[in-house]
């Protein structure tokens, strides 16, 4: 007569296996998700108990309510998710035309000295300049309406864009290229298969930067003649000391910009696979 053999957990001395965490559930996810909650806790504790303030720090909850509010009735005539669009239309306008621009500049910079000495001089130049005070040269230049907005949001998406494409084209391996013209490759093969497949990485990673950048100038491209826009209503709103706006526009326009950058990143893995392979 057999005898049944019942196998037991080291863990839990029985047969069932240890309970096991999601698998998207990783350690670092759960750091990151855990100093967001501690924030949060933070947060609700000092307005809670008002150590701040609520002039200056509103709780979550009046943040909320401001969401709601700009999301049903709208701020200073327009809806909050109109206020999203037209902040929207306005960086990708400038966004997808400083990568139209920057990024093919950058590329003929990398590998060209004459293109390089024409052009670096005057990215170099306006680079470090405060976006306000450009912003008053292109006002007198192109108006209060979009178009200056769009020029200023150009401008500060552009270095990024064409100095990490410049640096891209430099660092690609010489031997590279030699090897693909020993088997016969041509000059548009060789652009295709080996040199742009090089460059995609760091033009990627400039994408991203360039886009923070684009981020960073929102408010002061809409502080002027603008009646509608994220950076336009927190503006307006700090003028009247209302925190729980001001603070409402600040979380959305984070998660529009994480929302872009995950469009970003989500191409990159498209375009550049092999980078991803190894993790």
């Amino acid at each position: 007569m057999t005898q049944a053999v019942v196998t037991r957990s080291p863990v839990l001395g029985t047969g069932r296996a240890p309970a096991r965490r999601p698998r998207w559930l990783t350690t670092e996810r759960a750091l990151s998700l855990g100093v967001v909650l501690l924030l949060f806790a933070g947060w609700w504790t000092a307005a809670r108990f008002a150590w701040i303030n609520p002039i200056f720090l509103p709780g979550p909850a009046q943040v909320w309510a401001a969401f709601t509010s700009a999301l049903t009735t709208g701020y200073q005539g327009s809806l909050l998710h109109e206020h999203v669009l037209a902040s929207l239309g306005r960086i990708l306008a400038g966004y997808l035309l400083a990568c139209l621009v920057g990024i093919p500049l950058g590329l003929l910079m990398g590998f060209s000295r004459k293109v390089r000495a024409l052009f670096d001089p005057l990215i170099e130049f306006y680079r470090p300049l405060p976006p306000l005070a450009l912003y008053t040269l292109l006002v007198m230049w192109l108006g209060i309406g979009d178009t200056s907005k769009v020029a200023l949001l150009f401008t500060a998406a552009l270095p990024p864009l064409s100095l990490s494409a410049m640096h891209a084209a430099e660092s690609v391996e010489p031997q590279w290229i030699r090897a693909a013209r020993s088997l016969g490759a041509s000059r548009r093969q060789l652009l295709r298969y080996v040199i742009l497949p090089a460059c995609l990485p760091r033009i990627c990673n400039g994408m991203r930067i360039s886009l923070g950048f684009t981020y960073t100038v929102l408010v002061a491209a809409e502080i002027v003649a603008a009646t509608a826009g994220l950076g336009w209503m927190i503006w307006d709103a700090s003028k009247f000391l209302l925190t729980d706006v001001v603070i409402m526009g600040l979380f959305v326009l984070s998660l529009t910009g994480l929302v872009l950058d995950a469009l970003v990143r989500w191409a990159e893995k498209r375009i550049t696979p092999w980078r991803f392979l190894a993790r």
